[in-house]
Formats: structure tokens, sequence, C-alpha cells
């Protein structure tokens, strides 16, 4: 299964690469997409409502200010959709992030931090390992990697800086 992922605005790119990455990294195949919940609704409602049969597992959205994109998308399917609220001079964040997480009952919009790119992907490969055991194992893997990382330093700075 792919993932997609969609920005309301070129802008947004440079906070949504780093969820790109993460996807490639895990060799889950991603489809990327600039449409915005305001300037070209119905192309998000027909990807949406369109993405299950075009062979999508989960979708990630990124916007912000009104950040209405993951929920736009939501509206129109029923597969798990991730939304990354992105920073803006006008709020910091804050606006993107109420507007992501605060969704009405019925549809739902998983929500990362502010910028939090490479957690919606990492939530989506979560949630596509559940019926691919290669992609689990590849999520173990790295969870031990990270885990060995951080006790290497936790060695190297102790060994420095304890007395």
């Amino acid at each position: 299964m792919r993932v997609a992922v969609f920005m309301g605005s070129v802008s947004d790119l440079e906070v949504v690469k780093p969820a790109i990455d993460t996807l490639q990294s895990f060799s889950v195949s991603c489809e990327v997409h600039v449409l915005s919940a305001h300037r070209s609704p119905e192309a998000v409602a027909k990807f949406a409502s369109d993405a299950r049969n075009n062979g999508f597992g989960v979708i990630i959205a990124a916007a912000g200010k009104a950040a209405h994109l993951a929920g736009a998308l939501a509206a129109n399917t029923t597969l798990p959709v991730i939304g990354i609220p992105v920073k803006s001079s006008t709020l910091d964040g804050l606006d993107a992030l109420l507007a992501t997480v605060q969704m009405p009952a019925g549809i739902p919009v998983a929500t990362v931090a502010i910028d939090g790119a490479v957690n919606a992907a990492l939530l989506a490969v979560e949630i596509l390992s559940l019926s691919d055991s290669h992609l689990a194992a590849t999520l173990n893997e790295y969870r031990v990697e990270m885990a060995t990382k951080i006790s290497a330093t936790d060695q190297e700075i102790s060994s420095q800086y304890s007395f």
C-alpha cells in the first residue's frame, strides 16, 4: 500500500520533506500533491474518495493557518488521515494545531506535533505494518537502532561529565 502526502501550499514542502524521506527510508512508496482545501476543494474530495480504490492505505496532510486540508480529506474517505499542523508566522502554528486536532465526532484526524512530519510518516508506517509483517520487522529494527544510539550517547555523556 502507498501513502498519499498532501500539502496545502508549496511553501509547506520544507516541513513535509522529512515525512517523504522517512517513508522512503522504510521503502514505503508515496505520492505527493499540493492541493488546497479552500482553493481546490473538488480535487481534494475526488482524490480522497478514490484513494482506497487507488491503492492508498494512509493519507498525510500538512497545512498551516486554517489547516482544513486534513479534515477535508478525512471527510471524503474512511482511510486513516494524519494531519501535520504547519507553523506559520501568524500564531506560531497554534492556529493550525487547533484546526487540525479539533475535528467533529465521526471524522477523525490523527494529529502530530506542529511541523511533526517524521512522526506523521512513522505513524503511517505503523498503520501499514498492521498488515505487513516485513514492514513491522523493519519498524522494530528502527526502534532497536534508536535505543542503541541513545544508549551509546548516554555512555559517552555519562563518562565525560560524571565525577
